[in-house]
């Protein structure tokens, strides 16, 4: 019997991505209106309403980084700066999406996840830069304090020493068995302020 492992995975991922990105935009156009109609904003209002947006932003992060990716399916670079703006909006973290254009789908999820793989390394503040050429991919970390656990990073070139992972890191094991089935190899530089993968 095949092994739908990966295919179960994204399809929980789309399906709780899903079910979730209705009811969070919901409370945020009802604290959208409520402000409309001149309710008092204050600070715990301010407070729900930054956090309802980061939500929502994260949730289709996610829903393109983990979700399912049909044949044929195109990702634009508007709509994937823009979750990244809303994403990172208020973080120490900057990203900066350079591709132009769209993308297929499963193209742009590895770009997303690697997205993730660099964010656990600048979580202290840094920037992520994203560039695309020749059907190539480049993400960059650079960081004054960088934190990257070198056991996971490894793991991204050779997925049989990958560590065990705490939930945070699932990306590090997602990404390489997505870039195989792409046909499809990760190579990572890392450096004391910077570390970069081309795949």
């Amino acid at each position: 019997m095949p092994d739908h492992t990966d295919k179960i995975a994204a399809l929980i991922g789309s399906r709780i991505c899903h079910d979730l990105i209705s009811p969070v935009g919901a409370i945020t156009n009802g604290i959208e209106l409520m402000a409309l109609s001149g309710a008092d904003q204050s600070p715990e209002m301010a407070l729900v309403a930054a956090s309802a947006a980061n939500a929502n932003a994260r949730i289709r992060l996610f829903r393109l980084a983990f979700g399912m990716a049909s044949e044929g399916q195109r990702t634009s670079a508007d709509e994937i700066r823009t979750i990244l703006k809303d994403v990172y909006a208020d973080s120490r973290i900057a990203v900066d999406w350079q591709p132009e254009g769209d993308f297929a789908r499963a193209s742009a999820q590895a770009a997303l996840l690697a997205v993730l793989c660099a964010e656990t390394a600048v979580g202290l503040g840094g920037e992520i830069t994203v560039k695309h050429a020749n059907d190539s991919w480049e993400i960059v970390a650079t960081a004054t304090q960088l934190k990257a656990d070198p056991d996971l990073w490894a793991g991204l070139s050779n997925p049989a020493n990958l560590p065990d992972i705490a939930p945070r890191d699932v990306q590090f094991m997602l990404l390489p068995d997505h870039l195989t089935r792409l046909g499809r190899f990760c190579r990572y530089r890392l450096a004391d302020n910077s570390i970069a993968l081309e795949f």
